[in-house]
């Protein structure tokens, strides 16, 4: 067989990655018709239909699928080669980091630090956005690692490993204590922040509710944890944050007070990476460090 084109075979890959050939132009910055044409021209060369409609997706015919076996093996093993080129070279490492935007930024910012190596030769890049999203990046090799409140289904996404950094329960804080009583029917009481239904404490808090029999008067919904901290500050509503920065959040402002530590409500926090990037030495580091302290 002569020459192949490989960019008519990573257009091909990029497509069964992404599903649809639109997604895979905007992944991609080509027209939709370019993509197209490189995969027809490559099923010229290859002398065999390689996809086919199912729907508003697009997926391998047989001929396909034994295609993309090998692409995807190829293509991985060249993001892996330019992982290491970039740990053995760049004068400091670089660390592309992405941060589910309902975790507390303090907490995440000491996780961070716990990866930095001793002599601090690092070059750190920090991506907020929500889990589902942080989780494509990843996959697409843009990301190193990811920090989230949920862990990856490694059934669902194959090749990607969690592993589980520590855990705090959840309070419920206000600067208008005159209707606290009788927790947690006073809830509804008070104009209530909460995070996003799209994060998983905010699915946990209205499964809460149901169990309690609350009906919550809510505010609003935030899937950034600082940002409901803060809007929390200057209403007199309720909202909730990780039981760990009672103390902080009670002596930096002086009007708000813990209403009430629910246990059985925790967040969790895990690091996501894939598996080649426990060779990335804040990787490690962070998979193997001890955060007991730190969740305490």
């Amino acid at each position: 067989m002569s020459h192949l084109n490989y960019n008519h075979l990573y257009y091909f890959w990029m497509v069964c990655k992404q599903g649809s050939v639109t997604k895979a132009a905007d992944a991609l910055f080509l027209a939709p018709q370019t993509v197209t044409g490189q995969i027809r021209a490559l099923e010229e060369r290859l002398k065999g239909k390689l996809t086919k409609r199912v729907g508003r997706n697009i997926e391998p015919t047989e001929l396909g699928q034994l295609v993309f076996k090998y692409a995807d093996k190829m293509f991985d093993l060249s993001y892996e080669m330019l992982d290491i080129v970039n740990y053995t070279q760049r004068e400091n490492l670089l660390l592309e980091v992405g941060v589910a935007d309902a975790l507390s930024k303090r907490l995440v910012s000491k996780v961070l630090m716990e990866g930095l190596p001793e002599d601090e030769r690092i070059h750190l890049r920090c991506y907020e956005s929500t889990h589902e999203m942080l989780l494509e990046q990843l996959s697409q090799h843009k990301l190193d690692m990811i920090l989230s409140d949920c862990p990856v289904d490694s059934s669902q996404s194959p090749g990607l490993y969690s592993k589980k950094l520590g855990e705090s329960s959840m309070s419920f804080f206000c600067s208008d204590t005159d209707k606290v009583q009788n927790f947690p029917a006073c809830i509804e009481n008070y104009k209530l922040l909460i995070p996003g239904r799209r994060t998983a404490m905010g699915r946990k808090l209205h499964h809460w509710f149901d169990r309690m029999g609350i009906t919550p008067n809510i505010l609003g919904e935030f899937d950034d944890a600082a940002l409901m901290k803060a809007f929390g500050l200057y209403q007199k509503s309720m909202f909730v944050a990780p039981s760990i920065y009672a103390a902080e959040l009670e002596e930096g402002n002086q009007n708000i007070h813990e209403v009430k530590r629910v246990r059985e409500i925790k967040e969790e926090y895990y690091v996501i990476f894939a598996e080649r990037m426990i060779m990335h030495p804040a990787v490690k580091r962070i998979c193997e460090a001890d955060f007991r302290k730190l969740f305490k």
